[in-house]
């Protein structure tokens, strides 16, 4: 995250807190930055030199009012008229960090060679909620590379025990025996 996006989604969830509408501009926050990322097109337009910055706030006010609530609105045009609607993302990921705290809620990336079935999720949500005594915002990536086993990160930590680990451990350990 930049120090801009910090900033100014600290600001965004402050106000958002203070108005008891922390969830549905989360909820908005999350469409807008999946349609900015399958319309990167949008951004640069916002960012375009050649359109003064009353012309970009215009072109956010009418794509959006109406749509979004208000305060987000204001929030982008903001964004637009300092020319850091590039940050947008860094913004969405700084308002979820702050609204994950303050819900207790822990985003984990389970990483495995296979999907995860519905049954092993929930079992694996419920064992860390009891491990972490916080809600658990579970999302699976598949990586075939892994062989076998689960790799757990969050928090900017990272649990392995995938099969690949296990091997690369074991030939680190066999590269540095001598005999």
């Amino acid at each position: 995250m930049t120090s801009v996006g910090t900033v100014y989604a600290q600001a965004l969830y402050s106000l958002a807190k203070d108005e008891a509408c922390c969830k549905v501009i989360l909820d908005q926050l999350t469409v807008l930055q999946e349609s900015f990322a399958a319309e990167p097109d949008f951004l640069r337009l916002l960012a375009a030199p050649n359109l003064s910055k009353e012309e970009r706030c215009a072109i956010v006010d009418g794509s959006f009012r109406d749509k979004v609530h208000p305060y987000l609105l204001n929030f982008m045009k903001i964004l637009t008229e300092k020319g850091y609607m590039r940050h947008f993302a860094d913004c969405c990921k700084a308002y979820r960090h702050s609204y994950n705290q303050d819900h207790g809620i822990l985003e984990v990336t389970a990483v495995t060679a296979l999907a995860l079935t519905g049954d092993q999720a929930q079992r694996l949500t419920e064992k860390l909620a009891k491990v972490t005594g916080k809600t658990i915002d579970l999302v699976n990536r598949v990586d075939p590379s892994v062989l076998g086993g689960v790799r757990l990160d969050y928090d900017g930590k990272r649990l392995d025990d995938t099969v690949s680990h296990r091997l690369d451990s074991i030939g680190a350990l066999l590269k540095n025996t001598v005999l």
